[in-house]
């Protein structure tokens, strides 16, 4: 059995990176995806456990996929799923080279560990989290960027915190 990891900090989880999940559910028998907390991302608009819930959300018509966060490196969530495969979407070559460097450290952490890249779809090329986190600042409708199981749980949470903001209490 072939097992690869897909993983990002999905903040949120967006059609681009359901894209790069679905595809490497296509070529392997079974897909992680690894959420990982990003500690030293500035500005994260969700909580880990949320990101792992859209992802879990996003995923849940996928039988060979499962989604799990983890806040340690890569190479140790690989080895602890027996995936001898990491599959990381490129949007262009500024994402090749960051994504070229970490290739080198994770197989040199552990040897035997390659990394697949696929080009992102020509529809989610300019697709990013950060772009998402804009249209979701800014009340855009949110189907184009988001999977639409997710985009009411995105929005439902916007929501509570505009409550919250405003002092009040649901």
């Amino acid at each position: 059995m072939k097992t690869a990891i897909c993983s990002g900090s999905f903040d949120p989880v967006t059609l681009g990176h359901l894209d790069i999940i679905r595809r490497a559910a296509a070529c392997f028998d079974q897909v992680w995806v690894c959420v990982s907390p990003n500690a030293e991302k500035r500005n994260q608009m969700f909580s880990p456990e949320q990101k792992l819930l859209f992802v879990e959300t996003a995923v849940a018509d996928l039988p060979n996929v499962g989604a799990e966060l983890f806040p340690g490196l890569l190479a140790d969530f690989a080895a602890a799923h027996g995936a001898d495969v990491i599959v990381r979407g490129v949007r262009c070559v500024t994402d090749f080279d960051v994504e070229y460097q970490m290739a080198l450290i994770n197989r040199q952490l552990r040897p035997g560990l390659e990394t697949l890249f696929l080009p992102a779809s020509a529809e989610y090329q300019y697709f990013s989290s950060s772009m998402a986190r804009e249209m979701i600042r800014y009340r855009q409708p949110l189907e184009r960027y988001l999977p639409g199981p997710v985009v009411p749980l995105v929005e439902a949470l916007m929501k509570e915190k505009e409550g919250v903001c405003h002092g009040e209490r649901h």
